[in-house]
């Protein structure tokens, strides 16, 4: 791994990560609050009045699928193809992105082929551990068929005590890079917050991704708020082709760990993308807002700001090195 001599990951004085600026603390008493909200408070338009529309994927059309595609499995669920081998973000499989079976955000749509049916995976990129970003039993199902597993500090120590075997995992802070085959990846600054328990918080460390093979550059934000670093980033690895930007879960309580769709075309801009398409939405009721409003206000601030937006269906193939436009997809949804 190579550290590029830049300011790795800050910590405090008890060993928690934290941010360049610190974010705002919620306290008990309004966190119980939003909780509650959570609970009883949702707007009936946070999740979809009809089905969404997915494309089922089976073996024969990954088996077919040419260089530098990518399909979107759900949330901030991508597989790409990169450098002849499959590449896997944040796998989330389960019914729920929640530490309980029977509660929690729920899935709007099933994903596009089962976990079984996913092909062997040249490796699996890892942004962070909370609960739709980073699934249990999927980790422990895909992991016997990755060669590898990139991950930010602390949580591969997590995916060890799960029993993932060690030699599998490489844990980078923030501006190290690592190399498997032809694809490069940088772990880069995030605004955001970790942990999976009221006792965790904050132990393990929040990450971006730069990806990059051949004349191919990606960023993968993985869950993050706005934030100066990303006009560093991109200076030292931009401009990118595709900027994967997290569009979706935001609201004025936690808008310091979390884009408002104003935000990520300015983080798109920032970074010197080119294609923006916008994940972490469609598939978990994470929020107060309609569940299709983090697309429709992309969709109209590209279009001001002359930003090509790519907005495939969950399943859909969809070219990284020859981008195009498709439908809107989530209209049909209500």
């Amino acid at each position: 791994m190579n550290d590029l001599s830049a300011p790795g990951s800050l910590r405090r004085p008890d060993g928690a990560f934290r941010n360049v600026v610190p974010r705002q603390a919620m306290g008990l008493r309004k966190t119980l609050g939003l909780v509650w909200r959570m609970f009883t408070a949702k707007p009936p338009s946070t999740v979809p009045h009809r089905p969404i529309p997915v494309r089922p994927l089976d073996a024969a059309t990954l088996a077919q699928a040419p260089e530098a595609t990518l399909f979107r499995l759900g949330h901030s669920t991508l597989l790409m193809k990169l450098d002849g081998g499959w590449w896997l973000t944040d796998p989330v499989f389960a019914e729920r992105a929640s530490p309980f079976s029977f509660a929690g955000p729920k899935r709007f749509h099933a994903p596009p082929l089962t976990l079984d049916a996913l092909p062997p995976l040249r490796g699996i990129i890892l942004s962070h551990d909370h609960y739709d970003h980073l699934d249990r039993d999927s980790i422990l199902a895909l992991a016997p068929r990755a060669g590898l597993i990139v991950a930010p500090l602390g949580v591969g120590e997590r995916l060890v005590g799960w029993g993932i075997d060690a030699a599998k995992i490489r844990q980078l802070d923030w501006w190290q890079e690592t190399q498997a085959g032809g694809v490069r990846l940088a772990a880069v600054p995030a605004q955001h917050f970790s942990g999976r328990s009221l006792r965790d918080g904050d132990r393990t460390l929040w990450v971006s991704w730069v990806i990059m093979t051949g004349n191919l550059r990606l960023f993968f934000s993985g869950d993050t708020g706005y934030h100066a670093g990303f006009k560093a980033i991109g200076e030292r690895y931009g401009p990118f082709d595709v900027t994967m930007l997290e569009t979706g879960g935001y609201d004025r309580q936690w808008a310091d760990v979390h884009m408002q769709p104003e935000q990520t075309l300015q983080a798109h801009l920032d970074l010197n993308g080119r294609w923006l398409l916008p994940i972490h939405n469609g598939t978990f009721d994470l929020a107060f807002h309609p569940w299709y409003e983090p697309l429709d206000r992309i969709q109209a601030l590209a279009t001001a700001a002359g930003v090509p937006l790519a907005t495939p269906q969950m399943g859909q193939a969809w070219a990284l090195d020859r981008p195009q436009s498709v439908p809107a997809w989530w209209r049909s949804a209500g």
